[in-house]
């Protein structure tokens, strides 16, 4: 395992690397653009994405990977979610982990997206029985798989493996919903449908939890920008003649706000060290819907005090911080809701769910 030093320095070189994708000013001109277009997101950042080796960071030496350890993916996710990057980066890599060491060449090139689809359900974390597999096809159905416009394939875990099926393939049917962000959510729905490859993952749960760990990162960088944007308007905007921020209530809830944030951190960096640490591997899931749900509230309870802190103005569409708003309502439910991971916490712990 490597010291903290040697994640330190690989951390410094992610977070440089992501400059590329989120400008360090802040705009969000880009994001904008993506909005309600068919795909959602730009597939040269994609490409982008993946020839730093972002898809391959949790995949060992083996599998073509970096073998790099979740402090470093979390510190990725936050960065990410600070500047709102549309790009499924998260659904990649995750179906990439399940593909493990047969995930083909071009998909860790970027050059095709291949997404996990693994929910079977709107309400829980499971992904077992949505999807039978038959003699080299697969019938069922999976849901909320995000940005599924621009997937080229599917990664579907089952109890009997992890199948790929071409967007294209005869028999599956994609039913594309808008999400609040501007961008999309697809349910599958598979009719005897011819699978590309069946792998048998090691552990999907272990790979689920991961992607929920840095689903939370994303959040917390989500909702650090969005606090930083407030904190900055409350300066700016005057009322009677002096900055609004210098009136006491509004500084007891920025200040309860940044409370909730950093929190929010020590969870996320918590769970990461638990994951790369040597420690219980049985801990692992307590730790990332410990959290998951804490970031999850974090995220929401930033978006509403931001907006009521901007007032009207925060509404409009031309207002950044009602993008950040948007992009909570979507991401804060994603790899289960903060209710799901309480409910979780408590089944694997026998202890109330006081996260």
């Amino acid at each position: 395992m490597p010291n903290d030093d040697e994640v330190g320095e690989n951390i410094r070189m992610i977070v440089d690397s992501a400059r590329s994708v989120v400008p360090p000013d802040g705009d969000l001109s880009r994001i904008r653009s993506l909005r309600f277009e068919a795909r959602g997101f730009d597939p040269s950042i994609y490409r982008t994405m993946a020839e730093m080796g972002w898809l391959a960071l949790r995949l060992p030496d083996e599998a073509g990977g970096l073998g790099l350890g979740m402090r470093e993916y979390c510190a990725l996710a936050e960065v990410l979610g600070a500047g709102l990057t549309p790009e499924p980066l998260i659904s990649a890599a995750l179906a990439c982990r399940l593909l493990g060491c047969s995930v083909p060449k071009n998909v860790l090139a970027g050059e095709r997206v291949v997404l996990a689809a693994w929910q079977d359900g709107p309400s829980d974390l499971q992904w077992r029985r949505g999807v039978t597999l038959d003699e080299g096809t697969a019938t069922g159905g999976k849901q909320f798989v995000p940005m599924a416009a621009g997937a080229g394939a599917f990664a579907i875990p089952t109890q009997d493996g992890v199948a790929v099926v071409d967007a294209a393939a005869a028999g599956l049917e994609l039913d594309l919903r808008a999400t609040q962000d501007g961008g999309q959510a697809g349910q599958l729905r598979l009719s005897a449908t011819a699978i590309e490859l069946t792998v048998r993952p090691a552990d999907v749960d272990a790979a689920l939890d991961e992607a929920t760990l840095a689903t939370a990162a994303y959040l917390l960088g989500l909702a650090g920008r969005a606090f930083e944007i407030t904190r900055e308007y409350l300066v700016v905007r005057k009322q009677f003649g002096h900055p609004i921020g210098s009136f006491q209530a509004l500084q007891h809830r920025a200040a309860d706000m940044k409370i909730q944030i950093e929190l929010t951190r020590a969870s996320v960096a918590a769970a990461a060290a638990a994951f790369d640490g040597e420690a219980d591997p049985r801990m692992r899931p307590v730790r990332a819907s410990q959290a998951k749900a804490r970031a999850s509230e974090t995220a929401l309870l930033v978006a509403r005090e931001a907006i009521q802190m901007h007032g009207a103005i925060g509404y409009t569409d031309e207002c950044d911080i009602g993008l950040y708003v948007r992009k909570a309502m979507t991401v804060a439910n994603t790899f289960g809701t903060a209710a799901c991971h309480r409910r979780r916490y408590a089944s694997l712990t026998s202890e109330p769910a006081a996260i």
